[in-house]
């Protein structure tokens, strides 16, 4: 069947309280697929069609309503085809938390923390217009394989904020077993998607779900009370953010989905940084004039584990090999807007340079908005003026310098903080260089800040990479880029996360940090 002479349907998906699920491609976007969701009333009679049919439309102006965030899929079309009613929406590529963690196993500590730093704005958003989920488990959370990001699908009971119940037509709202105690009564509150999104990270955490006869380990059914700490071992302070979500009283839980990310940044979950090296560090200086100076520190040579290891990361950051670096000097910081523009003032070598690319204006701020093309050109002008052959890193010595002989995802550890990284959006801008905590070689924002170009070429994964230290180069255009930025999640801030970018492009958070080889 072909609805509107352009969405045709290729497979059935699911078929629930509200309807049937399909996916469809989209015949008039060369076959871009899509999501239909039909839309059957479990009750029969004039009246409840009136009232489903009334359901659906409500539903139809709340996801359009969302507007065109990042993490939802969008409504394409919203239709009545004989006499059936039709939602399509964007289709997103990726696998589900369920499959992941059928796959993998239970989900660490850390992993569970990305997920709620990731999803909680994604609430706020979502209950900032009106909107209540209403159904957050593992299967309606998408991990998109095109760029990491986790996506909420699935809006099908989704309800108006009011404070009256309403009342659904044929069938109870949530899934049981994640669906908090008012929603059972047609009740429904922020709170309880924060409910319903704790429920989901005690079952990604201990790998328990619930039996198909109703019964969960993780839950007294005799009392009536959660269990689930006796499956898992995770940090004090994730117990009481998680116990407090799950409340049975909404009054007595977190009351917005801020509030709980703001508890997840204020506790002390991470270890103690690292603290600066105990020698005095080897540090190089080039003098650009007018007191504008570029500090270079010398890097050790050594061995490290490059990319994720099973478990953490990205099929693109695997397999985790074994990589020998010899010694360098690197900028103890992103080059600077200063630097940048006492660079640009030198004579042309290739191409012409803008003295102030920069979308954010400060002398100690990194130079953004630059290419690949326009880093290379600036590593060409200060190696002719300076005599010395500056360049840009080799994406195995980008790692091996930031993670500074630690394993953990992050140099100071398994979790990051807006206090030790600015990502995520929480100062609107990138901030002057070496605001934040320093790693064991004496580099500063090989965390967040600005993205880092590096020399490498864009490489599926790390099959027949090189293991000296040395940049991977290839006919591919694509070149790489490390260290995540100052609007990113903290997943893309990893040590081993890589992006890979055209070198033309550039954006209001690309930017890059330089290299000399040896250090002698």
């Amino acid at each position: 069947m072909v609805l509107q002479e352009r969405y045709r349907g290729v497979d059935f998906i699911i078929e629930s309280g509200f309807g049937r699920t399909f996916l469809a491609v989209d015949e008039h976007k060369l076959d871009t697929p899509c999501v239909v969701k039909q839309f059957l009333p479990r009750q029969s009679g004039s009246a409840a069609l009136e009232k489903a049919a009334e359901l659906c439309k409500q539903e139809a102006l709340r996801l359009r309503d969302l507007g065109k965030h990042s993490q939802i899929p969008d409504l394409l079309a919203f239709f009545q085809q004989q006499g059936r009613l039709y939602l399509i929406q964007e289709f997103i590529t990726g696998q589900n938390l369920l499959n992941e963690l059928k796959q993998k196993g239970k989900f660490s500590e850390s992993e569970v923390k990305n997920i709620l730093t990731e999803l909680l704005p994604v609430l706020q958003f979502i209950h900032d217009n009106q909107v209540i989920h209403g159904d957050i488990k593992p299967e309606n959370i998408i991990r998109s394989s095109q760029n990491g990001a986790l996506f909420l699908v699935n809006f099908g009971v989704s309800d108006e904020l009011c404070e009256s119940v309403i009342a659904k037509v044929g069938t109870i709202t949530g899934t049981p077993g994640y669906a908090p105690p008012e929603q059972f009564r047609g009740i429904v509150f922020p709170t309880s998607d924060l409910y319903s999104l704790a429920v989901t990270c005690i079952h990604l955490l201990t790998g328990h779900l619930q039996k198909s006869d109703g019964s969960n380990l993780l839950l007294d059914s005799t009392k009536i009370q959660w269990v689930w700490k006796n499956y898992a071992s995770v940090s004090h302070e994730l117990e009481i953010i998680l116990d407090k979500m799950l409340e049975d009283l909404p009054i007595n839980r977190f009351q917005s989905a801020t509030a709980v990310l703001s508890a997840l940044q204020t506790r002390k979950f991470t270890p103690a940084i690292t603290p600066p090296p105990a020698k005095p560090l080897i540090t190089q200086k080039e003098d650009l004039g007018n007191g504008v100076i570029l500090e270079m520190v010398a890097i050790p040579g050594g061995t490290f584990l490059m990319g994720s290891p099973p478990g953490e990361g990205y099929d693109w950051e695997k397999p985790q090999h074994q990589v020998t670096v010899p010694p360098f000097y690197m900028g103890k910081y992103p080059v600077t807007q200063a630097q940048w523009e006492k660079v640009a003032d030198l004579p042309k070598v290739k191409i012409d340079l803008n003295p102030k690319p920069s979308r954010f204006q400060g002398a100690n701020l990194p130079v953004e908005c630059v290419s690949w093309f326009d880093a290379v050109e600036f590593c060409a002008r200060i190696s002719r003026g300076t005599g010395k052959t500056y360049r840009l890193p080799s994406e195995a010595e980008w790692e091996y310098a930031c993670r500074a002989n630690t394993t953990t995802p992050y140099y100071f550890g398994n979790t990051i903080t807006t206090d030790l990284v600015n990502h995520y959006g929480k100062y609107k801008q990138t901030t002057d260089v070496g605001n934040f905590p320093q790693n064991a070689f004496g580099l500063y924002d090989m965390h967040g800040n600005v993205w880092e170009w590096c020399e490498d070429c864009w490489h599926e994964n790390y099959i027949n990479a090189p293991n000296n230290g040395s940049a991977w180069v290839s006919d591919e255009n694509l070149r790489i880029m490390r260290g995540g930025s100052w609007i990113l999640y903290p997943r893309r801030c990893r040590s081993a996360y890589r992006l890979n970018v055209s070198p033309s492009y550039s954006y209001k958070d690309f930017g890059f940090r330089l290299v000399v080889s040896g250090t002698g």
